[in-house]
């Protein structure tokens, strides 16, 4: 909607999980893509380290945007496309998936009439424009109208909220299209051991150990090491060339997670999760997915370290703010036939987010053109 010199966005704030942003209708943006990724970052304030002048919170787990449209696939409620924009950089990256993003396009969904809410739950088919596949999102409607308020709790988020299942149901090659790009379940890059892998997120799995860390080091410790990022950014770089994903210097896949023996009693193995210029506070759900596959598989890195649990019990992936619980259901051969794990979300605030017209046009420009 456009008045004056400006454009005018219905949106609404939700956090999803662990992360926050935005949440807007495909049909309320604009349609030109470039036009569309200079919006984006206009409403979320980038290129700039606070992002004063937009909503985006000043990091990468504040500064995300859920695009959802109802969607014309058999079987399927609705579409929902992923943009992590960049806090310092003028870059919208809609390679990956966000999981925590995820667990808040259901409830979204209902409220915005896409779909009808069922009786004490609803299961909303999510398909993924970012990967191409689809998760099933289980939303609390008790009274035929989505809920928030629960008992769950998950680590990295203060209170309680009512619980969102999520179920990846075909995860293997979410980027790729195999879970092992290289055809190796470990190789060298830098002559370091790693992993690389994708099951609902492309990532490369080192062992802490192999870089002369713990493994339990604080996000703050991390990120203070630029000589570790430095080596971590060339090596990933590399792995993006091997997966089959170009150059990927101006992309934030693959992740890089750092996998350690667990420290709790029950816990499967310990994560510190980079996204991928600093380290995540607690751990990406699509992150998690990925390392819980991998501690699972013999001939990886994770799985060398990790202390799997009795069968049917969940893997739990150990990070900074606490874990994750995830449920695998393996078949025969003991390939995951899908995953499962649960998250809360809350709708925040709704309104309208102005953005200057001629500001994202000139931005576009001279792709874009304004009707």
């Amino acid at each position: 909607m456009h008045k004056g010199s400006d454009m005018r966005i219905p949106a609404v704030m939700m956090r999803g999980g662990t992360s926050r942003g935005p949440f807007i209708l495909e049909s309320d943006l604009p349609a030109d893509p470039k036009l569309r990724e200079s919006v984006l970052l206009a409403i979320m304030g980038s290129p700039d380290a606070l992002q004063v002048n937009g909503i985006g919170g000043g990091n990468p787990l504040t500064s995300k945007v859920a695009i959802i449209s109802p969607s014309q696939r058999p079987g399927v409620d609705v579409e929902y496309l992923f943009a992590q924009v960049a806090v310092d950089r003028p870059i919208v990256d809609m390679a990956p998936n966000c999981g925590n993003m995820l667990s808040a396009v259901g409830p979204f969904a209902i409220e915005s009439g896409l779909l009808a809410a069922g009786a004490g739950q609803t299961t909303v088919r999510i398909f993924n424009r970012n990967t191409s596949k689809t998760i099933e999102a289980v939303v609390q409607t008790p009274d035929g109208s989505v809920t928030y308020g629960g008992d769950t709790e998950i680590d990295g988020v203060p209170g309680r909220a009512a619980p969102v299942k999520l179920t990846f149901l075909d995860a293997n090659g979410s980027k790729t299209g195999s879970l092992f790009p290289t055809g190796q379940a470990t190789e060298t890059i830098e002559d370091v051991p790693v992993t690389l892998i994708d099951y609902a997120m492309p990532m490369m799995l080192i062992q802490a150990a192999a870089l002369g860390l713990n493994g339990t080091e604080t996000p703050e410790e991390l990120d203070a090491n630029r000589p570790l990022f430095r080596q971590l950014e060339r090596m990933r770089r590399e792995a993006g060339r091997r997966m089959g994903l170009g150059d990927v210097s101006n992309a934030v896949v693959p992740k890089i997670g750092l996998m350690a023996p667990p420290a709790r009693p029950e816990g499967t193995i310990t994560s510190r999760y980079l996204v991928p210029h600093r380290t995540h506070r607690a751990h990406a759900v699509t992150g998690a997915l990925c390392v819980a596959v991998a501690a699972a598989t013999p001939g990886t890195v994770a799985h060398a370290v990790a202390r799997l649990p009795a069968v049917g019990a969940p893997l739990i992936v150990e990070h900074p703010s606490g874990k994750i619980d995830v449920d695998l259901d393996l078949d025969a051969a003991g390939a995951v036939r899908r995953a499962s794990l649960i998250r809360t979300a809350r709708r925040i605030f709704e309104g309208t987010v102005i953005v200057p017209l001629q500001e994202a046009a000139d931005a576009a420009a001279p792709q874009a053109r304004i009707a």
